[in-house]
């Protein structure tokens, strides 16, 4: 009769592992899932869905076997945040989402079914500015921010600025502006930021607040002027442009990312293999390629522990900024 031992021995490691239900993560080379799903906040063919695409093509092979996309839409993300939340913690599940979900939301929705705790960061995959431009409603000869919230001033009833959705980022750091300026300003949200630049370009709105990537396509044009970016520096996709900064809004620095989440509980061993792997990806040339469309920086966090921090820093700086401009979902 053979004994445990002799059976364990027979088996492997790597045997008891997928006896026990555990993913194998044994040898360094190998995949650690049999399959992995990445789920994302919104519908296929928007930006956070490309990017979940190439990254799950780079991810096949080196972290798992099979990898697909799975599209959780709606809810402006949150089912999708609730959905890796409830997901098993097997290493078998990610998600892509943009920064907003975590680190602004908990601060607008006051019945938000999750916290920045339900989430495992693992890694960013992209940072991109916003920008402030506007269109043939406004006089060519405003060509910076002050100058246009003194056209604004002289014109109320045409001083108004469109934004991809009420209480996005880019309507954030636009309201601020005002706040600071004092110059009342009326948002118009778009479902959006396709059909408000159209708008933008048509004059149907004088001015619109949008990530950077959304205005590239139509700056040479002449038709849309960038008055502004935001970050801590100006963008290198369109270095003549000032940031908010240097405009006088020292505040306005802010810098929308994308990132990559695994289940709360995930063990450690298998969110280090995921981190090298989404990280090893990254650096690659195409999927660096992949930003310059967006006016994105592809960039891997160094560490699973320098992403979490950017995420809670983050979440505490967009805290007293939603409380000033007195946004909230039901408002």
């Amino acid at each position: 009769m053979s004994t445990r031992r002799q059976i364990l021995k027979s088996i492997g490691t790597t045997g008891v592992s997928a006896a026990l239900g555990f993913p194998v993560v044994s040898r360094a080379d190998a995949p650690v899932v049999e399959t992995l799903r990445i789920i994302v906040g919104f519908p296929p063919g928007g930006t956070s869905d490309g990017f979940a695409r190439r990254l799950a093509s780079k991810l096949q092979g080196s972290y798992a076997a099979n990898v697909y996309v799975e599209n959780k839409a709606g809810a402006g993300g949150q089912i999708a945040v609730t959905t890796l939340r409830d997901s098993v913690a097997d290493g078998s599940v990610m998600l892509l989402t943009p920064a907003g979900m975590l680190i602004i939301y908990p601060h607008t929705y006051p019945k938000l079914p999750y916290t920045i705790n339900d989430v495992l960061p693992i890694s960013t995959v992209n940072f991109g500015p916003h920008g402030f431009g506007v269109g043939p409603q406004v006089p060519t000869s405003v060509k910076t921010l002050h100058q246009f919230l003194d056209w604004a001033k002289a014109n109320p009833d045409l001083a108004n600025y469109g934004t991809p959705a009420a209480g996005s980022m880019p309507h954030l750091v636009a309201a601020l502006m005002e706040k600071t300026s004092g110059v009342p300003l009326k948002q118009i949200p778009y479902r959006g930021s396709g059909p408000g630049i159209l708008d933008l370009l048509g004059g149907q709105v004088a001015a619109f607040s949008s990530p950077l990537g959304d205005y590239l396509q139509y700056l040479a044009s002449g038709r849309l002027r960038l008055l502004a970016v935001s970050g801590a520096a100006r963008s290198r996709f369109v270095p003549d442009v000032p940031t908010y900064a240097e405009q006088g809004f020292p505040e306005l620095k802010m810098r929308e990312w994308t990132g990559v989440f695994m289940p709360p509980r995930t063990p450690a061993a298998i969110a280090q293999r995921a981190h090298a792997a989404v990280h090893a990806a990254l650096m690659q040339k195409d999927m660096i390629d992949s930003g310059l469309p967006f006016g994105m920086d592809v960039v891997g966090s160094p560490s699973r522990e320098d992403f979490a921090q950017v995420l809670r820093a983050d979440h505490d700086l967009w805290g007293p900024y939603v409380r000033r401009v007195g946004f909230t979902a039901e408002s």
